[in-house]
């Protein structure tokens, strides 16, 4: 474990081999600004854990015993809605991909992500916001490629439809706030009226619902 700061993010690293676990230790001890408060060998494991140390972000496997990755996030996403999940997987299939982002995924990664690139993606979940691997990004918008439809018209206002396009782009409501001049208040305002509007959960899933629709 390393010594707590006010300024460290809290991490909880998911992953039934040993070795990944220490080398994701290794990895982000050497940058500095994390905190390892809980690891997990399983999913099932894994939300004992992080209901007793309530880390900020999981980095979570996929393909584990007892319970998989998928599973394990839909529950945390669904019981401890603070916790941030970052999927980081061998597997860049849809079979996975998709519903790991259904179930409450903020980030979909590959273990060839570099340290930097994975330090950023978790400080940005901690913030709220959506990072995706390139590889991940391809897929996503060739899935859903040819079946684009545009959002309802009247459905959103011009507001909100900004406000989506900044979504969209992973922004923060902090960023948001700066990128159109209004406050954070008047920010969340927007995304809780987006969410309603669309009958989507959270941020996560009005990202996909943007890039579904062409919203960019």
């Amino acid at each position: 474990m390393t010594k707590k700061t006010a300024d460290q993010v809290r991490v909880m690293l998911v992953d039934d081999h040993s070795v990944v676990r220490e080398g994701l230790k290794n990895y982000l001890g050497a940058l500095g600004g994390f905190q390892i408060v809980g690891e997990a060998s399983s999913g099932a494991e894994a939300l004992e854990v992080a209901a007793k140390t309530q880390p900020q972000v999981v980095l979570m496997d996929l393909v584990m015993p007892v319970m998989d990755g998928i599973e394990a996030t839909r529950r945390l996403h669904e019981t401890l809605p603070d916790i941030k999940v970052i999927v980081l997987t061998s597997f860049a299939d849809d079979d996975k991909l998709f519903p790991a982002l259904r179930a409450g995924a903020v980030a979909y990664l590959l273990k060839d992500v570099g340290p930097t690139e994975l330090a950023e993606a978790i400080k940005a979940a901690a913030r709220g916001e959506i990072r995706l691997h390139p590889e991940v990004t391809r897929r996503l918008v060739a899935g859903i490629a040819g079946g684009a439809e545009q959002v309802p018209a009247n459905l959103l206002t011009e507001r909100e439809m900004d406000v989506l396009r900044c979504l969209a782009r992973g922004r923060s409501n902090k960023e948001i706030g700066a990128d159109l001049f209004i406050s954070e208040k008047t920010v969340k305002t927007h995304v809780g009226s987006i969410l309603d509007k669309l009958g989507l959960a959270d941020r996560t899933q009005a990202a996909l619902y943007a890039v579904k629709h062409g919203v960019s």
